[in-house]
């Protein structure tokens, strides 16, 4: 059983009951990311999600460790571009202490000077380590393209000039303006009760309150075909796509399937194609990313440099055959049946179901019923998908390549 409420603090909270299981996965879902900071401030919500676990005024990273691994549990967080996220998992019977610990890192954080210059070299060494990735570079380099000169087009590490430069004052700043209650999702799943946990809620946040989730800006509507950046690699790394609808759109059931059948899966026209029939890469594949108000359809390949060339020309085919004709019958008979069975298998523990609930509630404002999801993945129909792939993969494409070339080698 699902339920929702609105705390008198202004936090929202949604919990799912599995009385079966023994566990319980507690998550504050925080609505501030990435693109929601200035160029000025480029990784501090990444940062201060490092920095909420070095410790409270009442508890050291060390307390906080010991407390998690003596009950046996998981305590974890990320970031992303529009929404951060801390996460508790352990037996039923330590429920107490994982709310004590969210509540206590998300209302209270020590943020002591030493820690975080502690902290800062440890996040400028994961944005090394990230540099070294051509794989993830080219991801960069794409958002870039497609979102130039907006927040979403930049990495959610943030740039290494402003972790150096950061203070405490400026992160305290940060947190003070983001980490409300009115700008939270509390989500509970697993042998809880909902009422007991809000009035846990209410306990440890007497005296926070407030808040807004923040205002964003729309991307503009150009984009860089082209982005072309040479690195002596083994591999070329390419990425080649478009704009997509936004999160919330109508068609967001139908874009799945089309991203499934263009490449989101082992069956899908460009795994068979490229990797099993021609045998032109290891990995290959695509996404659909959706924001507030934007996303994109890109499909991901690493290749032998030789090849990079014949590997693009295959997926602008698709893309184009995709665009002219949509998808066959079956195609679409094993696109729905994928999306049902991964809609499934992700409720069979307590974790994955507190992510389903808690970001359904912070990003649509409400919570689908199992039900109503598989309706909707029921209702796609071939029309509908050759509809949104005619719009959608008629826009203005992207590439971008990491690799051993020039930057003249791919000219539109």
């Amino acid at each position: 059983m699902i339920r929702t409420s609105e705390l008198s603090s202004g936090i929202r909270l949604v919990t799912e009951s599995m009385p079966d299981v023994a566990s319980a996965c507690i998550g504050v879902w925080v609505g501030t990311g990435s693109r929601d900071e200035t160029e000025e401030q480029a990784g501090i919500s990444h940062f201060l999600e490092h920095l909420l676990f070095k410790g409270t005024e009442e508890r050291s990273a060390r307390d906080i460790a010991e407390a998690i691994d003596g009950v046996g549990g998981d305590m974890n967080a990320f970031t992303t571009k529009e929404y951060t996220t801390f996460y508790v998992r352990l037996l039923a019977e330590h429920i107490d202490l994982g709310l004590d610990i969210l509540c206590d890192i998300l209302r209270d954080p020590a943020l002591r000077p030493n820690e975080v210059d502690a902290e800062r070299q440890v996040i400028l060494e994961e944005v090394l380590m990230h540099l070294d990735e051509p794989a993830d570079i080219v991801q960069e380099r794409f958002a870039e393209a497609l979102f130039p000169g907006h927040p979403l087009g930049r990495e959610v590490l943030g740039l290494p000039e402003v972790i150096r430069g950061v203070g405490v004052g400026e992160i305290r700043s940060f947190f003070d303006e983001h980490y409300l209650p009115r700008n939270m999702v509390v989500a509970a799943a697993g042998q809880i009760e909902h009422d007991e946990v809000a009035a846990g809620i209410e306990r440890r946040f007497v005296g926070r309150e407030g808040g807004a989730p923040p205002e964003r800006r729309v991307p503009g509507d150009s984009v860089v075909a082209r982005f072309i950046e040479h690195d002596e690699t083994e591999q070329a790394h390419l990425v080649y796509g478009v704009r997509a609808p936004e999160r919330k759109s109508p068609e967001r059931f139908t874009l799945a399937a089309l991203n499934h059948v263009l490449g989101g899966g082992l069956s899908s026209r460009l795994f068979q194609q490229i990797r099993e029939e021609r045998g032109l890469a290891y990995s290959i594949g695509s996404d659909r990313v959706a924001y507030d108000d934007a996303g994109a359809l890109a499909v991901s390949v690493g290749t032998s440099p030789e090849h990079a060339h014949e590997v693009l020309a295959l997926i602008e085919r698709e893309f184009d055959q995709l665009m002219a004709a949509g998808m066959t019958e079956r195609e679409l008979t094993v696109a729905k049946g994928h999306r049902r069975a991964d809609l499934l298998l992700s409720l069979e523990d307590s974790g994955a179901r507190m992510s389903r609930i808690g970001a359904s509630l912070l990003l649509y404002g409400k919570v689908p019923t199992v039900e109503e999801l598989l309706s909707k993945i029921e209702g796609i129909t071939l029309d509908a998908v050759r509809d949104v792939a005619e719009r959608v993969l008629s826009a203005e494409r992207v590439l971008a390549v990491v690799g051993p070339f020039d930057k003249d080698d791919f000219l539109a």
